[in-house]
């Protein structure tokens, strides 16, 4: 029989994030807690389908008029419009001035990957930078679009556990032209550490002076803070200032649609007249790859952001879900620091977002998996919504634990 065509496919690496949540649900463990994987838990520990979201699910289901036809190659168009208002504020100067179009994409994740593309093969860039750390899905984009220049820039200050904003400057002042700069716009996963508004204008500025070309992440807009505006400003800024950039923007977080894929990718030029030809280029690069995108989760974000009422049951809802990670984060640190655990722990409290950073080394992670059943991140990072009342002292022992004997 002949050898198989596959017979030379090499093995390739677990993606640990996954691996981290098999081994948990794995785990017969009474106590076992799930740290790793990034989706919303309330105090139960549980998936919450948000109110508002149920409503017009129902809403939806009950219209008669809707059908399952294919929704246009670039997607739902009320969608997209009302999806990059929310990013940009609806009265912002650059959507006056057309200067904005966006499509949708098979979320956050979808819309990097065509602003790679279109990146890469339609503007022909070859260099991004991301930074150390970041999502690890951001470099296999990237790689798999085909850029051959994949560099990082200094973030993480693990010595302070906050942000290395002199060597993010540093290393983004000697960035080629044109190189493609990831920026998270809010609640920097994984470490939760966010630029304060002076030092995005000293970012803003070396993007500027060395002609670097902006890509935002944003998959966290009112799910970071509970505050949409507070959220998006870097990204706003950013516009003001003149900018052309992408902002690739996610859906799952902010209403809970994870599998839905629903996301969005925003295009701001400086002339209008571009945009025309950049929406055909980016027909094509649909095209090729999904063709169209699903129309479910789309109806969904396009009624509830554009009904004045549901959209205020929705801003509640996301100041629901951030509340409770803030008081996770409140609860977790008081109880370290009333445990006496080595260290300082202001950090927890000074990140936002889903993620926290801990600064637990890899052997104190792996510690806590196989002593305790707590499973996170071998970079420390921590989803905070696994945190409840029912187990944060168990956590908190555990990791007093894990920093007093594991070195």
């Amino acid at each position: 029989m002949a050898t198989s065509r596959f017979a030379e496919v090499q093995q390739g690496a677990p993606i640990e994030v996954f691996a981290v949540s098999k081994a948990f649900s794995d785990s017969t463990h009474q106590k076992k807690v799930n740290l790793s994987v990034g989706a919303y838990r309330t105090d139960e520990g549980k998936p919450w389908v948000l109110p508002v979201v149920r409503k017009v699910e129902v809403e939806l289901a009950a219209d008669t008029s809707l059908n399952h036809e294919y929704l246009p190659i670039l997607g739902f168009d009320a969608f997209s419009t009302a999806a990059a208002k929310m990013l940009l504020g609806a009265s912002h100067p650059v959507i006056a001035e057309g200067k904005v179009t966006a499509v949708q994409t098979l979320s956050g994740t979808g819309g990097l990957r065509i602003a790679a593309d279109f990146l890469g093969h339609v503007l022909k860039y070859n260099t991004v930078y991301y930074s150390t750390p970041t999502w690890g899905n951001h470099r296999l984009i990237f790689l798999q679009a085909g850029f051959s220049e994949i560099c990082q820039y200094r973030y993480w200050d693990a010595e302070s556990r906050g942000l290395d904003i002199n060597g993010m400057i540093e290393d983004l002042s000697k960035a080629p032209e044109n190189s493609v700069i990831i920026l998270h716009a809010c609640a920097h996963n994984p470490t939760g550490v966010d630029p304060t508004q002076d030092q995005w204008k000293r970012i803003a500025d070396v993007v500027e002076e060395r002609k670097l070309f902006p890509l935002f992440d944003s998959a966290y807009q009112g799910f970071a803070s509970g505050d949409l505006d507070s959220d998006a400003w870097a990204v706003r800024y950013f516009a003001s200032r003149g900018f052309e950039m992408m902002s690739s923007q996610s859906f799952s977080k902010n209403f809970g649609l994870y599998n839905e894929r629903i996301g969005n990718l925003v295009v701001v030029v400086k002339d209008p007249s571009c945009i025309t030809a950049t929406r055909s280029q980016l027909t094509l690069l649909v095209r090729g790859s999904y063709s169209n995108p699903p129309c479910h989760g789309a109806r969904i974000v396009s009624r509830v952001l554009s009904d004045p009422v549901l959209f205020e049951e929705w801003k509640g809802c996301i100041k629901t879900m951030s509340g409770r990670i803030i008081e996770m984060r409140k609860g977790l640190r008081e109880r370290l620091e009333k445990l006496g655990t080595p260290g300082t722990w202001d950090h927890i409290t000074a990140q936002i977002g889903m993620f926290s950073f801990t600064g637990l080394s890899a052997k104190q992670s792996k510690y806590l998996g196989e002593k305790y059943h707590i499973f996170l991140l071998s970079s420390g990072r921590i989803n905070m919504c696994g945190i409840t009342t029912g187990n944060i002292d168990y956590v908190a022992e555990a990791i007093n634990d894990a920093v007093c004997n594991v070195s």
